[in-house]
This record gives structure tokens, sequence and C-alpha cells, in this order.
């Protein structure tokens, strides 16, 4: 009785919108709205719900050479649906780690960048958060602990099994960290 989510629809959604945009903002924000609203009446019953900024940014990690363009694509994609600062932060954050570990950082760099620049806590272990974790539908809650379940993990799969094994928002989890994971 499984099936892929909204974070699966709105990441193929994102994707195309990034690709077809190339790198400009104006024309990525409007093909992103597009294909967001095609795959999103497509497929309407895939469960829709919260931190959908940051569950749904990994192409924008993927896409572009530079730290920077990556940022701005992720800003981008986030203001389709979101214009609160964390929905953004949080696609930024998301965005960046996958920069940052496809192009050779280390674990350690990229915690510091993060705690640095988006000033989440990265300090606690999947121990001392699956206890008290539940399901919660924004970003300043979930993608710390996504980036925590990656940086302890020892394979993709062992960060994929981190992230499911928080318990709260489970798909959402492990769409963002598998995205880093990758």
């Amino acid at each position: 009785k499984s099936h892929f989510t909204d974070d699966t629809v709105m990441t193929v959604a994102v994707a195309r919108g990034l690709i077809v945009g190339k790198g400009i903002p104006e024309r990525t924000f409007e093909e992103t709205k597009s294909e967001m609203r095609i795959w999103g009446e497509t497929y309407p019953h895939a469960g829709y719900g919260g931190n959908g900024s940051a569950m749904r940014v990994s192409a924008a990690g993927w896409l572009f050479d530079t730290l920077d363009k990556t940022l701005e694509m992720a800003k981008v994609t986030a203001e389709v649906t979101h214009n609160h600062p964390e929905g953004i932060k949080g696609a930024q954050a998301t965005a960046a780690v996958i920069f940052l570990a496809r192009t050779g950082h280390s674990k350690p760099e990229i915690k510091q960048y993060v705690e640095q620049t988006f000033g989440y806590d990265l300090n606690r272990t999947c121990d001392e958060i699956r206890p008290t974790y539940h399901h919660v539908e924004t970003c300043q809650e979930t993608v710390p602990e996504a980036i925590i379940a990656f940086l302890e993990s020892v394979s993709f799969e062992d960060a994929l099994r981190n992230a499911v094994s928080l318990g709260g928002d489970s798909d959402t989890l492990a769409c963002i960290t598998g995205g880093i994971a990758e």
C-alpha cells in the first residue's frame, strides 16, 4: 500500500522549473510556479503539507556551479509558495548542504557552514532528538534534524534510516536527508 507523496511530486516540479528557467530568477519563478500547478493537478491526492520549500529544493543543490547561484535559486523556488523567512532559509540551507556535499566538503565543514550561515543548532544527536520529536510542519524544526541525520550517517541507506527513525513527518525528513546524502 505504499505510494509516493507530495515530496516526490513537488521535487520533480521544482527540478523541471529550475531546468527550464535556466537560472534566470524571474523565469525560474514562473516556470516553477507553472510546473507546481501542473504536477499538483496531475497528482491531487499526494498528501500535500508543510515544509515544502526544503523538501523539494534538492535540484538547486545539483544544477548550479556556485554556492551563490545555488542559494539564489533555492530562494526563488521557495518564494513560489513561501514568503516567510524561515521557509526561504530552510530551502537555502538544504540546497547549500547538497552543493557543499557534492563539491567535496567534509561533514565538519558542512556543519560549521550551516551553523554559521543559518544559525541552526546541529550539536544534537538523533538519539537526543528521537524521544521528543513529533510531526512538525516548519523548516526550523525539520531541516536541522534532517541535516543531523545526514551528519551522523555512514552511508546513503544509513542516512535514510536515521531520518525515518526520528518519526514525525518521516517522508519529508527522508526527502531532505536523502537529497543531501545522495
